[in-house]
């Protein structure tokens, strides 16, 4: 029996129209940090622990999810992500999770 997936990589569309890419362990949790929220988080981790990047850029909008089979895997389709056209990711967008 295998280990179930526990990474995934994830796209963000954020108000000002701009793509954000990141992985996770926990894609609900990841994406209330980003937006600002709390969710799951204890006394010693800051309110505010979304990236940099999209701070200044919120509400956020959850608009491609992938799961991997590990952190690596994870990390590489990160990057491949990243290295992509805008129109490219919006293309990935279009399509969901």
């Amino acid at each position: 029996m295998s280990e179930p997936t526990s990474w995934f990589v994830y796209i963000l569309r954020c108000a000002d129209q701009s793509y954000y890419t990141g992985i996770t362990t926990d894609l609900a949790r990841r994406i209330a940090e980003h937006n600002g929220g709390t969710a799951g988080t204890n006394s010693a981790t800051k309110s505010n622990a979304g990236a940099r990047y999209t701070r200044s850029r919120r509400p956020l909008e959850l608009v491609y999810s992938e799961a991997c089979v590990d952190r690596s895997a994870a990390l590489k389709r990160e990057y491949a992500i990243k290295r992509l056209s805008r129109s490219k990711k919006a293309e990935l967008a279009d399509t969901g999770s």
